[in-house]
C-alpha cells in the first residue's frame, strides 16, 4: 500500500512516516502543496494525506486539483483547524476524512486503513490465498493445514509485497513498479536487490503453497492459488 503524505512539518512528517512505514506501508513525503500535486499526477497512490498550510500550494487546493482531474484517490484531510464549518466545506471539496492536530498515532492508522479498504471496495479485511489468509487490519497472517490454522511470520516489507501483488493477482507488476511500492524514494535500490528480494520472498511463500511467477522481461506476478 502506497501513501503520500503531504506535511511540511519536518519532525511530524517524520514521525507519521516513520510510524505508517512500520505498519508495512509505503510513504512519500511531500512538503509544498505543488510537490504533492505532481506526484499525484503522475504516480499512483493508495491514499493521500494532506495538511491544508502547505507552502506554494494549500492542501485544500490539491485537493481540488485532483477530484478536478477526476481522480479518486481517497484523501485524508490533516490539520490544526478545528472549526466545524472548515471540516464541512473540505468534505464538499471531496475529501474523504478529516483528523484535527495533534493526532494519536493509533487513530491516524485506523483511519488509513479505513480509507484503504473503503478506496478497493473491499470491506473484508481478509484475503485468502490457498491455504494463507492475510488480515488487512491486524497485519498478520496464518497458514492452514491438517491441525488447523498457525502464524505466519512476515517482515513489514515482505507483508507489504505480497498485499502488493495479491491485489493483482495473476496481473504482471514490474520491477519499477514493486520498487516503488515498496521503498521510499530516497532508498536508492537496483532491479538486483528487487531480484533477491523477491527470490527470497518466493521460498518462504512455497512453504504455503502460493506461487510468485517470473515474466522474463516484464516482471512478476502472484498467480491465484487452488482452494
Amino acid at each position: 500500500m502506497r501513501i503520500l503524505l503531504a506535511e511540511d512539518d519536518a519532525l511530524l512528517a517524520d514521525g507519521l512516516a516513520r510510524a505508517l512505514a512500520h505498519s508495512g506501508y509505503s510513504v512519500e513525503v511531500a512538503v509544498d502543496g505543488r510537490t504533492a500535486d505532481h506526484w499525484l499526477q503522475s504516480e499512483e497512490f493508495d491514499l493521500a494525506i494532506l495538511d491544508l498550510g502547505l507552502p506554494d500550494l494549500e492542501g485544500s487546493d490539491v485537493l481540488q486539483r485532483l477530484r478536478s482531474r477526476r481522480q479518486k484517490t481517497p484523501v485524508l484531510i490533516l490539520s490544526a483547524r478545528p472549526a466545524m464549518e472548515e471540516r464541512v466545506r473540505l468534505l464538499d471539496l471531496g475529501a474523504d476524512d478529516y483528523i484535527v492536530k495533534p493526532v494519536a498515532l493509533a487513530e491516524l492508522e485506523a483511519r488509513v486503513r479505513a480509507l484503504i479498504r473503503r478506496g478497493r471496495g473491499d470491506p473484508d479485511p481478509n484475503l485468502i490465498l490457498g491455504r494463507l489468509r492475510l488480515d488487512t487490519l491486524g497485519k498478520r497472517a496464518w497458514v492452514r493445514s491438517d491441525d488447523g490454522e498457525h502464524d505466519f511470520e512476515l517482515t513489514a516489507r515482505e507483508w507489504a509485497a505480497i498485499e502488493f501483488l495479491a491485489q493483482r493477482v495473476n496481473r504482471v507488476v514490474s520491477k519499477e513498479q514493486m520498487i516503488q511500492a515498496l521503498y521510499g524514494w530516497e532508498e536508492e535500490i537496483t532491479p538486483n536487490a528487487i531480484e533477491k528480494f523477491i527470490s527470497r520472498l518466493r521460498s518462504k511463500l512455497e512453504t504455503a503453497g502460493v506461487t510468485i511467477r517470473t515474466v522474463r522481461g516484464l516482471g512478476y506476478y502472484l498467480e491465484k492459488p487452488h482452494a
